[in-house]
């Protein structure tokens, strides 16, 4: 079961990260609006929260069970599709710190459609198959804390610009969850 969790996780990751990494437009120049350092806080704590993950882990001997095996994988494969159809549907809109390009367009197709944010529940999902594979319970309330509080900081501030520029943004956010799906 050791080597399952771990190649598990391998998998998970790697699907995750792999849109960002090979997919997503990086280095784009282009007019753009960055906003404040406050995502970057929320970007930190989001990494702290996955390093508690990793960090803190269930005893070298211990087995997560079936049921946290199987749960997991579930969280692995709603990352990965996340992921991937975030990237895909956000396009050139795509950006690692919040902010705005001058051309920037509202997206509300794909995964945009079920909630504002995918790409932060991708994260979420990926962390919580983490969690199920390695982490006591203990260090998942902190973990999760962690992740939610820096989450909040990086859809406030992201909110902001799109409120500022779409006049449509207001409706668009009472309709749509912001990234947890059925969680206004």
């Amino acid at each position: 079961m050791h080597l399952v969790r771990w190649v598990e996780l391998m998998v998970c990751w790697f699907t995750w990260a792999y849109p960002f990494i090979f997919r997503a437009p990086h280095f784009q120049k282009r007019p753009s609006i960055t906003a404040s350092s406050q995502s970057v806080l929320g970007i930190l704590l989001e990494g702290i929260a996955i390093f508690v993950a990793f960090a803190f882990r269930l005893p070298q001997d211990a087995s997560p069970g079936v049921t946290r095996v199987a749960a997991s994988a579930v969280f692995a494969v709603a990352a990965a599709v996340l992921s991937w159809t975030s990237v895909q549907h956000l396009g050139r809109q795509f950006r690692i710190r919040a902010g705005l390009y001058e051309d920037h367009k509202l997206i509300r197709s794909g995964p945009y459609a079920v909630v504002r944010h995918p790409i932060y529940a991708s994260l979420l999902a990926a962390l919580i198959c983490t969690l199920l594979l390695l982490t006591p319970w203990r260090w998942c309330v902190v973990s999760l804390a962690l992740f939610l509080a820096g989450t909040e900081i990086r859809v406030r501030t992201e909110e902001r610009l799109l409120a500022a520029r779409f006049p449509e943004f207001p409706e668009y956010r009472r309709s749509v969850p912001a990234y947890l799906p059925f969680v206004r």
